[in-house]
This record gives structure tokens, sequence and C-alpha cells, in this order.
């Protein structure tokens, strides 16, 4: 974090010092909780070390300053072994009564707790190591693509320490031996019947495996050739080469222990018949075991499903409202259907689209920062001069994954690497890019940008010192269908609530950031995410088929009435719909998001869900503070209390900011 975030940021963080409470008294149990909750940080850690180099585990503890070499270990041993140091964990956080804890201690607590919850019933109970498919083929990249995104600069275009280097040469080591293991699990997974969606098996056991291939063949080498520098480089590179070639002869290798395990032949064109079904929804019980675990909400699957949709039909009549006032602003002449009005609009605007990928990242570089312009001239959030905010093409091995737009944070316990802001290119697709013509990006600038996650975890790391370590920890994985999702309802939520925020009025901005053209887009994006509540509730509780998900999604958020699905309705002997262009961008982006919400149960609810939280924390705070309230100290107490659920912490964060409290 760069000394002057911490100082523009230190500023206002006295301010909630002094309107706020000062540090409670320590407890009898904060003590003896301590060591306990370093221990399994550490632990955690070291035995999921992609997560470390993600987070920077390397910077935590010297312990695991080799961790960035190695690679997770699922055998059926290791995960013997590690349930074991689980529970004797959880015994130990049991002991500990919360009467005898500090509020954020108590809060620590709970959280490391759910966390083992999790993680024990993933191994035990459901047994997802056997089917956790896109797990095996992404984890490898994601771990050196994390490790390369946190390489020290040595200069000019140089990136990455002799030392550092190693460690990614002795992590792509462990690929051959790693992708070995998984063959077993998955092996054991049709023993048990407890197998992948067809959908996992034919995109991420085939085509995940092989984009990485190549990636490991090619990419990995060119990029050493071009950061490594120094006297060892030549050695270094030869290292880095070798076992490259290794690890994509090792991913051909998984890519055809797929085919054998799961397909009628090597060319994986089609899949067994017992391996040709649906087989992604979690089911409800565990849905709402998760809700109450994962994310601690207090609503099972059922209530969110009927709530949602009151929800979306708001959202939808504020976007037919605005259409028709633009409409009038150009002299567009607009249907008298309301959604048709909406749709006629979306037609106008995607006339101005970028004519290349190339184009469109530059263009989604350019919203980021009129954003941050905006922030500095309005004065709604500190930004020091030298903020910047890297935008950059999504790498192969990702965009099965990435829908549009991600962001990945430098990692937080170390003082180097950078954050990306990730833009999935469309492969020069015409309707693709007039998606994200012009008015389309400002709002997903927003949300993966500034004030949304880039910020977000810059001003986050910048006080990781007051943040509990497990506060960090993303249990089952950073990112894919083990991952446990804690950490997604306040990142995300802020994410969508940083897009909502720019439409606010500010100081010499009455309208608030976006055109009319973009905060139309802005809606359709709370459109989509409010949406997604109904669809990922539906889909993981037999409430709604895969096929129906899609095409709601396209009638709702791209207002393009008729189904997705592959065959007429007349029955599957007939022809394939005529669609037209638009309809067909619109149903293979609602198809890929579908197959992202099918692969990460409860992920999807997380941005709506999380943004109605900060807002209603926010209201909390404006009718306790009144005329002192500032949200700039709002904004500051929220991020600062780590990316866990407000469930945990709404109490503790109303006391930090109540007055008179020292």
């Amino acid at each position: 974090m760069n000394s002057r975030l911490t100082a523009a940021l230190l500023v206002v963080g006295l301010s909630v010092g002094c309107s706020g409470a000062s540090a409670p008294p320590e407890m009898t149990g904060d003590k003896p909780l301590g060591p306990i909750l370093h221990g399994y940080v550490v632990e955690f850690l070291r035995r999921n070390p992609t997560t470390s180099t993600y987070l920077g585990g390397a910077g935590f503890d010297p312990q695991l300053s080799n961790v960035d070499g190695a690679l997770r270990d699922y055998s059926v041993a290791g995960l013997a072994e590690e349930d074991r140091w689980l529970k004797t964990t959880q015994a130990a956080l049991a002991a500990i009564l919360p009467a005898t804890l500090s509020p954020n201690a108590a809060i620590d607590r709970e959280v490391a707790l759910a966390q083992i919850a999790f993680m024990l019933r993933q191994h035990e109970i459901r047994k997802y190591q056997e089917r956790a498919l896109d797990t095996y083929m992404l984890e490898p990249f994601r771990a050196i693509d994390w490790q390369l995104q946190g390489l020290s600069s040595t200069g000019g275009s140089g990136y990455g320490t002799d030392a550092e280097w190693q460690l990614v040469v002795a992590r792509v080591k462990q690929i051959p031996a790693f992708l070995d293991v998984a063959a077993a699990q998955l092996r054991a997974g049709v023993a048990h019947q407890n197998v992948p969606d067809r959908r996992m098996i034919r995109r991420d056991g085939i085509g995940t495996a092989e984009s990485t291939a190549k990636y490991f063949a090619s990419t990995l080498p060119a990029l050493g050739a071009e950061r490594m520098t120094g006297p060892a480089k030549a050695a270094r590179l030869a290292e880095l080469k070798t076992a490259s070639a290794a690890a994509a002869a090792a991913y051909t290798k998984a890519r055809n222990a797929v085919a054998a395990l799961y397909f009628t032949d090597a060319s994986a064109k089609t899949l067994k018949p017992e391996f040709d079904q649906d087989r992604y929804a979690m089911g409800e019980t565990e849905y709402n075991w998760a809700l109450t675990n994962n994310l601690r909400l207090d609503k099972n699957a059922a209530t969110l499903f009927e709530e949602s949709w009151p929800v979306v039909e708001a959202t939808q009549k504020q976007m037919i409202a605005l259409a028709r006032e633009i409409g009038a602003a150009h002299t567009w002449t607009l249907p008298a259907d309301g959604g048709a009005a909406v749709r006629f609009v979306f037609d106008q605007l995607s006339k101005d689209y970028p004519k290349s990928d190339t184009e469109m990242v530059a263009w989604y570089r350019d919203a980021a920062f009129r954003l941050v312009a905006f922030a500095r001239r309005t004065g709604l959030f500190d930004v020091p001069a030298d903020y910047k905010l890297d935008v950059t093409e999504t790498p192969p091995p990702l965009q099965a994954s990435i829908d549009g737009a991600a962001y990945y944070p430098a990692p937080p316990f170390k003082n180097t690497g950078v954050g990306r802001f990730y833009v999935t290119p469309t492969h020069n697709d015409p309707a693709a890019l007039q998606s994200n013509n012009r008015a389309a990006l400002a709002d997903l600038s927003a949300h993966e940008g500034f004030p949304g996650h880039d910020w977000y975890y810059k001003v986050m790391t910048s006080y990781r010192d007051l943040i509990s370590p497990v506060r960090w920890l993303t249990p089952g994985a950073v990112e894919d269908s083990s991952a446990m999702w804690e950490d997604s309802l306040s990142a995300e939520g802020w994410g969508l609530y940083a897009e909502a925020l720019m439409a606010e009025p500010q100081p010499g901005a009455p309208n608030g950031f976006y055109t009319p053209e973009e905060r139309l887009y802005q809606l359709q994006g709370q459109l989509y995410r409010d949406l997604r509540v109904r669809i990922d509730t539906g889909i993981h509780t037999g409430r709604l088929t895969y096929d129906a998900a899609a095409s709601l999604f396209s009638e709702v958020v791209d207002f393009l009435p008729g189904t997705c699905a592959a065959f007429a309705p007349s029955g599957a002997s007939a022809p394939r719909q005529a669609l037209s262009e638009a309809k067909r961008a619109s149903c293979d982006a609602a198809e890929r998001a579908i197959f992202r919400y099918s692969k990460w149960p409860t992920q999807a609810i997380t941005y709506r869900l999380g943004k109605a939280q900060i807002y209603a924390l926010r209201e909390d705070a404006q009718k306790l503070l009144g005329s002192s309230y500032s949200a700039k100290a709002f904004h500051l107490a929220f991020i600062r209390q780590g990316t866990i659920p407000s469930g945990y912490f709404k109490a503790t964060l109303l006391t930090e900011l109540s007055p008179g409290k020292k």
C-alpha cells in the first residue's frame, strides 16, 4: 500500500476514532484465543498454498516462506490428516467461552468455527473432493498467476527476484503429481456415483485442461523470459522451460484421463450416458445449511426465491421510466410496450461500440479513470494523486469462469504485487462487442475498479494490521466450485454498492456520475444481480431448470422475449430456432452466466444481498449519528471489518461509530 493512500486514510481513520468507540478492554479469553487463531491461520495457509499465495502468506508469517513452491494435497491421506487437525482446532476454540471474549475476538472465534464446519462438511459429508473437477484443472494455474502477480519489481520490465522465481519453478514441478492425485479422486467419485455436472466435465475437464496445457507450454516460459533478470536468469529460465513442458504434458494427460473416464472415446465428443446428466444442483438442505453457516443469513432458499421477484419487477419499472426519458431526449419514437422500449434504447446505444477487444479494454480503462476523477472532484473519497488501476485482458484459462470482468487484489499480507481488473475478450464477436458499448462500461468499471473492488481491497490492505487474519481466509478455494464464499457477501456487496453509490447525488453533481444512458446500464447491472437471487436459489433447489434459467435471464436482463432452448418447444426433433444476432448474443451470455451459477452455489446471491446489508447498515448509522454522520467514516469503518458477512459485525460497527463512546 502506498504511503499517500495510507496517510489519506489515516486522517479519516482518526475522525472515526474521535466519533466512535475506543478499543474495548481485553477480556480473559482474548489472551488464550490469540495463539489458537494464529496457529489456525498459519496451518490453514500451509495446507492451502494457492490461498496463501493469493493472500501473500509469506508476509504474514516466516513459516510460510516456502509455501509458494507447493500445491495443495488432495490425497485421501492428506485430507484425513487435515480433518484431524481441523477437529483438534475446533475443540480448542469451542473450549473458550464467548462470554470471556471482547466483541471482536468473539467474532473472530465464530468466523473460525464456521470455516472449520464448512471444511469438515465439504470433506466428510459432501465428499466434494471426489467431483471438484474445475478446482483440479484451475488451481495450479491460479496459483502461478497469483504468484506472478505478487512478484517484486526488479526495475524496468523486470519482476521477481531469483528466490521468487525458484519458488515458481518448484511449484510448476508439483503439477504432474497434483493432477495424478486429482485423477484418483475423480475415479473414486465415479465409483461412488459422486460425479460432476456434464457441462463441467466438458468445459473444465476438457476445455480448461487444453487451454492450461497451452499456457504452460508457451505462455509461462515467455513470461519468464520477459520478466526474469539478474545473473541467474539463463539457468532459471531453462529450469522453468523444462518444468513447464512437464506441466503441459501433465495437463494433456489429465485431459485424456477425463476423456477416458467420462466420454465414449478420446475425441471427447460424446459423454457416456451415465455422465450426460444434470448434476449441478446443490440441493435444498445443503443450500440452506450454507446460507446459515457460510453467509450468516437468517432466510432460507424458499424465502429468498419468493422475495426476489418483486425486487426484479421494481428495477424493471425504473428502467422502463428511464428508457422513456432517454428516448425523449434523443427524439426517438419508442414502442408502447415498456420492455420493448428498453430494448429499443439498448439497440440504439449499442451502435456506439468498440470495434475490437483491444479497443474494448481501452474503453474500460478510460471509464475507470473517469470514475477516479469524479471522486476527487466531488470529495466522495480521498484518492491520492498516485493511485493506479491496472486493467488487462482475462488470461485464457480463466475465460470459462469470468463472464465479462473480474478483479483480483494484490496479496494483502505482502508489500509487493498489483491488483488486476480483468476484462474477458469477446474474440472480436460484433454482437458481444455491441453489448460492451460506450454507455455499458461505466457501472462494471465502478464495480471491479473504482470505487469497487480495487479501492475496497487497497483500503482494507492499508489496515491489515488491524484486521484479524482469520477474516481474510477463503476456505475451500478462493474462487471455484469448492469455495465457501464467506468473503463474497461483503466484497461483492461492496462492488454492487459502489455501482449504486456512483448514481447518488454528490456536491456539484446532482445526478451522480453516470449519464442517463450509463445509468440505464447501471440499472441493468442491478437487475441481473436482483435476478441472480431467484435463479441461484431456483436452480440449486429444483425450482428452476438450467434451460429455463437461461431463458429467464435473457428475457429479463436483456428485455428480449423468447426461449434460449436449443430446440423449438415442439420437441427435440424440431429444427433449431432462428435467433436474431442480439438474441443469440444474449442467450450465449445468459448460458455462460447460468453455468457459473450452477458451479458456484450461493455466490451469485451475495451481490444483491450484500449491497442491501450495506444500505441497511448505512441507514442505521445515519439514524444513530444524525448530523454528525460522515459517509467517508462509514465507508472506512465498514471496509475495516474485513471480508466476512456483516451478520457478524453489525452491532460492533455501530458501536464503533456511536457518538460519545470513548
